[in-house]
């Protein structure tokens, strides 16, 4: 993650600048081993708004056929993302995402495994993120974005002027006795309660 602190900054800036970023919930990101964030997506700004947002280095999940661009797939691997085949059970960056948890990295992933709105987030949860929470043991902390949806929608080419806020939840653990889609269903409930907030 050689490029993520500098990376983290110039879009912590952009956002606030642009966007009046606002987080919410910063002191529920554990201080210290692994941890997901688990959060809604809505828009190609949702990742750098969560990782702007988080007071710690998160690795994200990104589809593998980001990675052939020239020049976005160098900055991807430099900044810590790993890629995922989403048509299938991608066991490697199942195994990956575990090994990076247990080593008391965070993890940033959105369940839903495409951009779609919050009504629709127990329909599109997919089970992986149980299977993930579950193997690993650790924290897994809800996220909220809102309004990336309204600055960059979906199948737009330019921004447009929006107030972006991210909210973290308080970290839930899975229990060994759930199934992988219950623990997914627990942390869907988890997030859209703080969409209400």
């Amino acid at each position: 993650m050689t490029l993520y602190p500098v990376s983290r900054a110039f879009c912590a800036g952009f956002l606030k600048i642009f966007f009046g970023l606002r987080v919410v919930g910063r002191e529920n990101i554990p201080a210290r081993g692994g941890f997901i964030l688990a959060g809604n997506h809505v828009s190609y700004l949702d990742p750098p708004a969560v990782g702007s947002g988080c007071s710690r280095g998160v690795h994200f999940m990104a589809r593998h056929d980001l990675f052939k661009i020239p020049v976005l797939g160098w900055w991807l691997r430099s900044v810590g993302v790993f890629e995922v085949k989403r048509e299938s059970a991608d066991v490697s960056a199942m195994k990956q995402a575990i090994r990076c948890l247990k080593s008391g990295e965070g993890l940033a992933l959105f369940p839903q495994g495409r951009r779609s709105g919050i009504e629709n987030l127990e329909q599109d949860i997919q089970a992986g993120v149980g299977f993930i929470a579950q193997k690993s043991a650790v924290p897994v902390v809800p996220v909220f974005v809102k309004g990336t949806e309204k600055a960059l929608p979906k199948g737009a080419r330019f921004f447009r002027r929006a107030l972006i806020t991210v909210r973290f939840g308080k970290s839930i653990v899975i229990g060994k006795e759930m199934s992988y889609q219950d623990a997914a269903a627990l942390i869907a409930a988890e997030i859209k309660k703080l969409s209400k907030l």
